[in-house]
């Protein structure tokens, strides 16, 4: 059985047992009337102790015409940027927003260089090339956004470029917030954000569009593509986003609560990873919730069909001819449809789960634990407890208790042992904080880490991959408030050519440790097994992770 839902440039397909058990959940989302109680922004659709913040973040709903308002702005910044001859255009921020705008200009074709790191060696790289050519946009007030401005400031005054630090950045910022009231002070230009939209669902918002229109993209087209999927968000039937919706929660419901995503000839560069910190941060809370897993592509090893995972396809429908045909769901459209798509089914999945998708209850337990571990006397760095390694091989470091490692003495036995601790139905999380260019390789290892889980197990553990602290704006929240089956690898590595941070106790260097063992220590308090590997040498280090797993 085939279901296929088509509007405003949208196509989602519904394929197999999937169709039976969505339908019966379609059925009571409209018998209770919630395609007009949403379209209507009523914001007590997910109970009533969801309704005072759902009552302020329900703007995301209209903003693929309220947005539209930016347009002149958008205009007059582009045009003073061409005039001073700034062509590169850099993010600096976190969050939903920051993987939204890195998504639209990937599928657009320009270039938008984003950082959301405090990874030394990657801000480094960055600030070394085309400073004179560089505009930026920053956005947020987290720790590594607060650091890169401070970094990039001092960067641009040092340069001596032509105009000054005041001329190099525009900032989006909520009303009243501390960083509007900096960007004021130092003569930047400002772009108020919505007062109604989180980051989570605020992909068609001023913090994604103002740096995807500086770097070429056209974000009128966006929501043009997005309208036209607007006008059947109030159906209760042929409505795509519904009944995506409904797919998704009946999944929960069902306990295929691992949405494996792959892309199959979408054409919407980087989009997964949005969607990944959608879902998993809007469903992950109160022990429930849907984890997404995005993987390379339908081939690769995890998307595989198991009685746990719900796979969905971007791209090609399943009833088409093709690998991965017999997928349960797949969804096809242009991008700017596709962000409101997800949000609108995300919202509706979260009611037929129980939770409230725009609180993030568990979002602030690893930035305090890391806010504590950076406290300190002023005007000295903080300090991070060092144990010793449990096991040395070379280039790479492993910390972990004895008891999670079972006596495992080779790289190859403590990856192993890790995969071996996932319960049924968990799963295992690979968390790298290093260079997303630069380390690039060490995305290789979740395809490596399934293929062997695979081979060690009657029933593979699904394995997903996240750069940190990307994850921590991303998937963090369902890894701390989801289902208590995860299993964690973090690691960290070794830094050459540190990079402070004016007007701080501490380096870019000292601040990514920090987020990590903050990170660490809230996961192992839960507690969730989880294990560190330091590379003493990042390139070679990943070199022998890969190698114990082949």
């Amino acid at each position: 059985m085939t279901s296929v839902v088509t509007a405003g440039g949208i196509s989602v397909t519904i394929r197999g047992p999937v169709l039976d058990e969505s339908e019966t959940v379609l059925d009571r989302l409209v018998s209770d009337g919630v395609p007009g109680a949403l379209a209507s922004r009523n914001a007590k659709l997910w109970g009533p102790d969801a309704a005072p913040l759902a009552a302020r973040r329900l703007g995301w709903l209209g903003l693929p015409e309220t947005s539209r308002s930016l347009a002149p702005r958008l205009a007059g910044l582009a045009e003073r940027a061409r005039d001073d001859g700034l062509d590169r255009i850099m993010l600096a921020g976190a969050g939903g927003p920051a993987l939204a705008a890195e998504a639209i200009c990937r599928t657009a074709g320009v270039e938008l260089t984003v950082l959301d790191t405090a990874d030394p060696h990657e801000v480094a790289r960055v600030l070394a090339a085309d400073l004179d050519r560089t505009l930026v946009v920053t956005a947020g007030e987290s720790l590594e956004a607060d650091a890169l401005r401070r970094v990039l400031v001092e960067a641009f005054a040092e340069a001596g470029v032509e105009g000054g630090p005041a001329r190099r950045f525009v900032a989006v910022a909520d009303a009243g917030s501390a960083l509007e009231g900096a960007a004021r002070e130092a003569g930047w230009p400002v772009v108020p954000s919505e007062p109604d939209v989180g980051d989570r669902f605020g992909a068609l918002g001023a913090a994604a569009l103002v740096p995807a229109a500086l770097a070429g993209a056209d974000v009128d087209a966006l929501l043009d593509e997005a309208t036209r999927l607007a006008g059947a968000l109030r159906q209760p039937y042929d409505n795509p986003a519904l009944a995506f919706g409904a797919a998704l929660g009946a999944s929960a419901l069902g306990h295929r609560d691992k949405l494996v995503i792959a892309d199959h000839g979408s054409g919407l560069a980087g989009f997964a990873g949005w969607a990944e910190q959608l879902v998993a941060g809007a469903t992950g809370k109160r022990g429930k919730g849907l984890l997404p897993i995005v993987v390379e592509g339908v081939d690769s090893p995890g998307f595989e069909l198991t009685d746990e995972l719900r796979r969905v396809i971007l791209g090609r429908r399943p009833d088409e001819p093709g690998p991965g045909r017999e997928a349960g769901v797949s969804v096809a459209g242009p991008l700017g449809a596709q962000f409101l798509l997800w949000e609108y089914a995300t919202a509706v999945a979260s009611r037929v789960i129980g939770v409230d998708p725009f609180a993030e209850p568990d979002v602030g337990e690893s930035l305090d634990s890391t806010a504590a571990l950076l406290r300190s006397e002023e005007g000295a760095a903080p300090t991070v407890v060092h144990r010793p390694p449990a096991l040395v091989s070379d280039a790479v470091e492993v910390h972990a208790p004895e008891e999670l490692l079972r006596g495992a003495r080779t790289l190859t036995g403590v990856l192993e042992a890790l995969l071996e601790a996932v319960p049924e139905h968990g799963y295992l999380a690979v968390l790298a904080y290093l260079d997303r260019s630069g380390d690039a390789r060490a995305a290789d290892l979740r395809p490596l880490l399934a293929e062997r889980g695979g081979k060690l197990r009657k029933r593979a553990a699904p394995v997903t991959f996240g750069w940190g602290p990307r994850h921590l704006h991303a998937t963090g929240q369902y890894h701390k408030g989801g289902p208590p089956n995860g299993v964690f690898l973090q690691i960290t590595g070794a830094v050459t050519g540190d990079v402070p941070v004016p007007g701080r106790p501490y380096t870019l260097g000292e601040l990514q440790l920090a987020q990590a063992f903050g990170d660490l220590r809230v996961l192992r308090s839960l507690p969730r097994p989880a294990v560190r590997v330091h590379l003493r040498d990042r390139a070679e280090g990943l070199a022998q992770l890969a190698g114990a797993l082949t």
